[in-house]
C-alpha cells in the first residue's frame, strides 16, 4: 500500500514521516540525490521537478514494497497512491513556521531573504486557497484523501492521525478544513 503525504511547505510532513513505523520515501531528497529535476527556477529559487522521472522512480523502486510505504513531500499528491494524507496549517502560523525555519544560505538552490518571505506567503494563500487539497481530491477522489489539522499542534498527536489512517481506523475526511477567512 502506498501513501502519499503531502501538504503545503511546512505543515509537518517531514517531522510527522519521522515518527511514522512505516517505510518512508523523502521524495524531495530522491529529487535532489537522484537528480530528477528539469531545471531551476530562478526568480523563486526553487528545483522543478521532472514529474515523469520521478513517477518512474516510484514505481521502479516501491513496485514490490511489502507494507505500507509513505512517500513524504508536497507533491506526493501528484503520484500514484492508495491513500493522500493532507496536512493542513492555519496561513497564519505556517507563515510563522516558514519564516522561522527558513535559512535562506541552507536552500539549494540559495534563497535571497526576499525570496524567502514572498515564499511563505504564497505559501500561506495556497494552503488557504487548498491548493494541494484540490490537486489531491482531483488525483484520487475524496474517498482515498485524509486532512490532518497541524495548527497549534504536537507532531507526535499529528503523527497518531496518520497512523490511525494507515491502520484504517480512520474515514476519508477531505474538505473538513477551512481557511479561507484568512484570506478576507
Amino acid at each position: 500500500m502506498r501513501v502519499a503525504l503531502t501538504g503545503t511547505p511546512g505543515t509537518g510532513k517531514t517531522t510527522v514521516a519521522d515518527r511514522l513505523d512505516a517505510t518512508v520515501v523523502h521524495l524531495n531528497d530522491v529529487v535532489r540525490e537522484r537528480g530528477l529535476t528539469e531545471r531551476t527556477d530562478e526568480e523563486r529559487g526553487t528545483l522543478v521537478v521532472d514529474v515523469d522521472a520521478v513517477a518512474d522512480y516510484l514505481d521502479e523502486e516501491l513496485g514490490a514494497e511489502a507494507g505500507p510505504v509513505v512517500v513524504e513531500s508536497h507533491l506526493a499528491h501528484l503520484f500514484d497512491a492508495d491513500q493522500v494524507v493532507v496536512l493542513r496549517c492555519h496561513p497564519a502560523e505556517l507563515v510563522e513556521r516558514l519564516r522561522t525555519r527558513e535559512d535562506a544560505a541552507s536552500h539549494d538552490p540559495p534563497k535571497t531573504p526576499e525570496m524567502v518571505s514572498r515564499s511563505a506567503e504564497e505559501n500561506a494563500e495556497a494552503e488557504a486557497l487548498d491548493v494541494v487539497l484540490a490537486e489531491a481530491v482531483e488525483q484520487h477522489g475524496a474517498d482515498a484523501v485524509y486532512e490532518v489539522d497541524t495548527t497549534g499542534r504536537d507532531p507526535d498527536a499529528v503523527a497518531a492521525d496518520v497512523r490511525a489512517v494507515l491502520a484504517g481506523d480512520r474515514e476519508p475526511s477531505a474538505g473538513t478544513v477551512d481557511f479561507t477567512e484568512w484570506l478576507l
